[in-house]
């Protein structure tokens, strides 16, 4: 980093620099934004008892966090600078795999033209399976990122790079080499070296040294071609998968908005009509979907209550007192609805329960008119009970149908209204 920036200082291009590495002892340059400056990587190891490589993946992550503030400098200084370096850790599996790294460098991909640097230490890499280490490393990157690619072999003054352009050109050269090592590892590196024959027949490769400056016009230049094969190719890529992603996104909104509207016009539909269903010997409600808008509720003193709306009226039977109880509450009719049996009538007003329901006031009244008459009938036949005859004949009037008030603790009466039921 300290050569790249030295190298555009000697050719006047302005620069702006981030070290991105929070576990670096000293920096042999001038950065513009440094990690050290934002988070303490040995606080974070003691902090979260974290390892090395622990505390520079979190020190990362909680730099990400901020990464929206990092770009708003970076934006105040493009139009005065014609390169933006970013020093990623050493650590390739610390960057390349985690969400911090995905973070940093998808977001400047998706504001600036951005080029991938993969920098090998070519003394380290002569034995043939560890270029071919290397080499796997590359082209997990690359395909990661999906960003241009450039290899870089560094520290060319110690060893010439020919070799590893040599055997990236050639197989049978990569094949021969293999032939000296014996390690169990040969035969695997020899069948990666066929899955990588494309790999190397696109991936672009230079040869430096950052201890003598040689190398580094030619570097720059491939630099400035992959600037130029990211705006002609990878940016179209980048904006198609953009916009098929908030299409993706608009679509998703559209489809919860639309369940929304309908949650909505379900709750308002619920709200305009109730009807009261029996469970367990107590009324209960039952939530009624429909287009009616308006009810109205008829109270009467003989115990019966009507509920009328557009679509459908329901019959409500309790005892005159309760009746008058649940009259007097104008917001809730069916405050007091303890032993309530109710019917649903539809416009004709044809019933669709059992026998012993009514299916209007005019049925009603004449099964109240026949029961009397019924009631009378057996206090005539039957002198013995006429005091049970006689408060059952009091409970008729009250007790319509199967829901009546049934006077508790009166087993003759039961019997004797049970009797007219069934005639």
């Amino acid at each position: 980093m300290q050569r790249l920036l030295s190298q555009c200082h000697l050719t006047s291009t302005s620069t702006y620099c981030l070290n991105l590495d929070p576990a670096v002892g000293t920096l042999p340059y001038q950065a513009n934004i440094d990690i050290r400056d934002t988070v303490n990587y040995r606080q974070v190891m003691k902090q979260y008892n974290l390892g090395p490589n622990g505390g520079i993946l979190t020190s990362l992550n909680l730099f990400a966090t901020r990464f929206d503030q990092v770009l708003g400098f970076i934006d105040k200084r493009a139009k005065d600078t014609d390169l933006v370096f970013v020093d990623t850790p050493g650590q390739i599996e610390i960057f390349t795999w985690s969400a911090s790294g995905s973070i940093i460098s998808d977001s400047l991909a998706a504001t600036y033209p951005t080029v991938i640097l993969y920098v090998v230490d070519t003394p380290r890499t002569t034995s043939p399976v560890t270029f071919m280490s290397n080499m796997l490393y590359a082209c997990s990157i690359m395909y990661k990122s999906k960003l241009p690619f450039l290899l870089v072999f560094n520290k060319t003054d110690v060893t010439s790079h020919a070799f590893a352009q040599e055997w990236m050109s050639d197989l049978d050269a990569f094949t021969q080499a293999l032939k000296s090592d014996e390690s169990y590892m040969s035969s695997l590196t020899r069948s990666m070296s066929l899955v990588l024959e494309e790999f190397y027949a696109t991936i672009r490769s230079v040869g430096v040294s950052a201890m003598s400056g040689a190398g580094m016009e030619e570097m720059f230049k491939a630099i400035d071609e992959l600037g130029a094969e990211y705006e002609s190719v990878y940016r179209p890529a980048m904006d198609a998968a953009r916009a098929e992603a908030e299409e993706e996104a608009r679509r998703r909104k559209e489809r919860q908005m639309n369940k929304l509207k309908q949650d909505i016009e379900k709750d308002e539909h619920t709200r305009r009509g109730e009807k009261v269903v029996l469970e367990g010997g107590k009324a209960t409600r039952s939530k009624q979907h429909g287009s009616a808008r308006s009810s109205t509720r008829d109270f009467s003193g003989d115990g019966i209550i009507q509920v009328h709306s557009q679509e459908s009226r329901y019959a409500v039977r309790a005892d005159a007192e309760d009746a008058a109880d649940i009259g007097s509450d104008e917001e809730d009719a069916f405050a007091d609805e303890e032993d309530v049996e109710y019917r649903a009538y539809d416009e004709e007003g044809e019933g669709e329960g059992e026998d012993g329901d009514y299916a209007n006031d005019a049925e009603a009244e004449r099964e109240r008119r026949e029961f009397a008459e019924f009631m009378a009938k057996m206090r005539a036949t039957d002198p013995v009970r006429p005091a049970a005859a006689a408060s059952a004949s009091a409970a008729s009037s009250r007790a319509v149908g199967r829901g009546g008030s049934i006077p508790e603790g009166n087993e003759e009466a039961d019997e004797e209204i049970e009797i007219g039921r069934k005639q």
